[in-house]
């Protein structure tokens, strides 16, 4: 019987994402294909560290074990290796004990035609141009941040990923009335705004699937998964926000209006194991404390353009 990816919440994570492979894509893009291959094959049997994306994925994993039939979440791995360069990955799985059984060997091809096949809700990578082109096609997906090594000595009892609002959980409109007129403009624009619902972000349709789960655990202090929106909107513009995800149905745990302040600290404090956000000067700080992913525009939809 085939097994049904629209179920799940599906992950498609990339091998550099899950696992610490900076050196080793230092080596391909220092001395080339050739030079990579022969040292993953030389290597497969040594196990590879923990990568940034690492304790996420393996606390999405352990929800599986919360329900007694169906699996919650499912996560693919989706790689540029090819098969032969492919084995150290799957040795270090199974060395860590993950419960991943698919994935996507591309041999050095695009990953983005083969998200929507497999029913991807999330694809998280370290490989810029994979991350473009799976926003564009209208997947949620981000850019992990390498710099960070976040190791956990205990498993996670609560999942917790924060996101920013305009162009990551809410379409870029709004922000592109900031960039062009700045933020008088942006503030007056939002409080006119106040009952009319915000576009789709590409991170949208993400947070329904978390919501999904969530529902399945009503009690907000046990969940397995917390949310919270942390953005540099103020106050003042807060009200639009939050009328737009009870417009859609959806909630989130916990929300941060910073007006401008370093969310470096608060993303610290809430313990986020992710935090999504489109600009890599919120993003690039947070990473140094918590794991982070930059969101890219659509292709044709950077608000600064």
């Amino acid at each position: 019987m085939a097994f049904d990816l629209s179920e799940p919440l599906v992950i498609g994570i990339s091998s550099r994402a899950l696992f610490d492979l900076e050196y080793e894509n230092q080596i391909f893009e220092e001395q080339g294909l050739s030079v990579y291959e022969t040292y993953q094959v030389e290597h497969e049997k040594v196990v590879l560290r923990k990568g940034s994306a690492y304790p996420l994925v393996e606390a999405f994993l352990g929800l599986n074990r919360l329900q007694e039939d169906g699996r919650l979440v499912e996560v693919i791995v989706m790689s540029r290796n090819s098969p032969n360069t492919s084995l150290r990955i799957f040795h270090s799985i199974d060395h860590y004990g993950l419960d991943i059984s698919r994935a996507a060997l591309t041999g050095g091809g695009s990953i983005a035609p083969y998200l929507h096949p497999f029913r991807t809700d999330l694809f998280l990578s370290a490989y810029r141009p994979d991350v473009q082109q799976a926003i564009d096609s209208g997947v949620a997906a981000g850019l992990i941040l390498t710099e960070g090594a976040y190791e956990r000595e205990k498993p996670m009892k609560q999942i917790r990923i924060a996101f920013d609002g305009d162009a990551v959980l809410f379409s870029s409109d709004s922000e592109r009335i900031y960039q062009k007129e700045g933020l008088e403009a942006f503030t007056a624009h939002e409080r006119e705004r106040a009952d009319i619902p915000m576009g789709e972000g590409p991170f949208a349709n993400f947070l329904r699937t978390l919501a999904h789960i969530q529902e399945r655990f009503p009690d907000q202090d046990t969940a397995p998964i917390r949310t919270a929106l942390v953005t540099a909107r103020s106050a003042q513009t807060h009200e639009r926000a939050i009328k737009t995800l009870r417009q859609w149905g959806v909630r989130v745990d916990e929300a941060f209006f910073l007006g401008g302040v370093s969310k470096k600290d608060v993303l610290s404090a809430f313990g986020a194991h992710i935090f999504f956000d489109d600009q890599y000067t919120h993003a690039g700080p947070a990473s140094q404390v918590v794991p982070s992913a930059l969101v890219p525009y659509q292709e044709g939809k950077d608000p600064k353009r």
